[in-house]
């Protein structure tokens, strides 16, 4: 089933939005550097399955609105859209699925608008509570004269001028291997192997969808978005020792360096005292970061498992495929 791409305003901004299916709203957010097209393989499979998925592009991406203001991109306001999102598909309520930066921002909408989410499935990234500090001061703690592409993300201008010099060339990079601590090389991309071949879930054509998104929207919106960890941080106070409520699921590749980038800590022991009702959590083995595009089949399998065990469940005849 191909989604169709719509236009949808929501919180005062407008989101390009990829749409499927009838039946119980499922909302796919992705993260950085990425598009709703990275979840190409569970938007059809979802709705097969007797759900409704939208997948937009979330702000300062691809065909969505891509505010300037560093601020603009603040937790509050990256969930706001969603819970928008939701509202504006003239829904109630809605599972919101999350991977990489899209974790958090489910988690958000869940936390900040709990009336409107029914369940939460983040990939990659845990959900960690508030923390004693803002991640970017834990970082600089960690790392402290070392190189850290979150603490290089900083500097407004400096990521983006690097990055936006090839753009195909930088998301091959990326996508080749996740961007962590590398040992040499003065610049983020200096840093990270450009491969002879692309990664075996990656086709050309992929690649060649993606580089059009990033030189139509360039990458100061996302890049924002790691800019705003003190915001975040104080917009999060009111939300302090409040665990998320919601059904719960996490998946992540075991080879997947976010669940190492705090060293000596379990992230997903941690995320079990931040979560009300963790039902599954799921390592897939060998996959790494780009979980749903690496092993969609192991995802959308997670994923209708996991919806099928709500109490809201599909009525039509696809439903059974969960």
């Amino acid at each position: 089933m191909k989604p169709e791409l719509q236009i949808i305003k929501t919180n005062g901004i407008r989101l390009r939005v990829a749409l499927a299916g009838d039946g119980p709203l499922v909302v796919l957010i992705h993260g950085f550097p990425e598009s709703w097209y990275s979840w190409r393989h569970q938007i059809p499979a979802l709705a097969n399955a007797g759900y409704r998925v939208a997948a937009p592009d979330v702000r300062g991406y691809g065909g969505s609105d891509r505010p300037h203001t560093i601020e603009a991109y603040a937790i509050r306001d990256m969930s706001a859209d969603i819970n928008g999102l939701i509202a504006a598909l003239g829904e109630e309520r809605a599972v919101v699925v999350g991977h990489d930066w899209g974790a958090p921002i489910a988690y958000g909408t869940a936390l900040f608008h709990p009336e409107h989410v029914r369940a939460v499935v983040g990939l990659s990234v845990p959900h960690l509570g508030r923390g004693p500090m803002p991640s970017v001061e834990l970082f600089r703690k960690i790392y402290k004269d070392r190189f850290f592409y979150q603490l290089y993300f900083q500097e407004p201008g400096l990521a983006e001028a690097e990055l936006e010099a090839d753009i195909r060339l930088s998301l091959r990079k990326i996508y080749h291997s996740t961007p962590m601590e590398h040992p040499t090389g003065p610049g983020f991309l200096d840093r990270l192997v450009d491969p002879e071949v692309l990664p075996s879930w990656l086709a050309e054509a992929n690649l060649d969808y993606f580089t059009r998104q990033f030189q139509d929207s360039g990458f100061r919106g996302p890049l924002n978005r790691y800019r705003n960890s003190e915001r975040d941080f104080e917009q999060l106070a009111v939300l302090e020792g409040r665990p998320i409520a919601q059904p719960c699921a996490f998946l992540a590749g075991s080879l997947d360096p976010v669940l190492r980038m705090v060293p000596g800590v379990d992230m997903v022991e941690l995320m079990r005292r931040h979560v009300s009702h963790l039902r599954h959590v799921q390592l897939v083995e060998g996959a790494g970061h780009w979980l749903q595009q690496e092993r969609p089949a192991e995802v959308n399998a997670a994923l209708l498992a996991f919806l099928c065990g709500l109490d809201e469940r599909p009525t039509t005849a696809g439903a059974s495929h969960g």
